[in-house]
């Protein structure tokens, strides 16, 4: 998978957690949560593109460190919303699976760039 298609990807993944967000019940726990997931989220994406304009090799795999650590801690904020039943799985077992093939290329993406260094 090339960069530029990633990119767009983990930006896409961002804009589908604001939208979930923005659609979450009105309470304090789910605008705690909320907040939480959005923060993360859409750090998976801006990470991505800093990790991409890395200065080395080693700032790529920091980088891509902090989006690994950002889209698994997406996937945990969105576990607490339906076990907390503020969301219906159903309604996000689409942005989980994307979130976690997300989560599997970065690792992956990871350890080949510390085998090519």
């Amino acid at each position: 998978m090339s960069r530029e298609v990633f990119k767009a990807r983990t930006k896409a993944f961002a804009v589908r957690v604001i939208n979930l967000v923005d659609a979450l019940p009105r309470d304090a726990v789910s605008s705690t949560l909320g907040r939480q997931l959005l923060r993360a989220g859409t750090s998976v994406a801006a990470n991505y593109r800093a990790a991409v304009r890395g200065r080395s090799p080693a700032d790529f795999v920091a980088k891509m460190g902090i989006v690994e650590e950002e889209c698994d801690e997406a996937l945990f904020w969105m576990e607490l919303l339906i076990e907390s039943r503020r969301l219906k799985a159903e309604r996000v077992s689409e942005l989980m699976r994307e979130g976690s093939e997300i989560l599997a290329i970065t690792v992956a993406s990871i350890k080949t760039a510390r085998r090519v260094r």
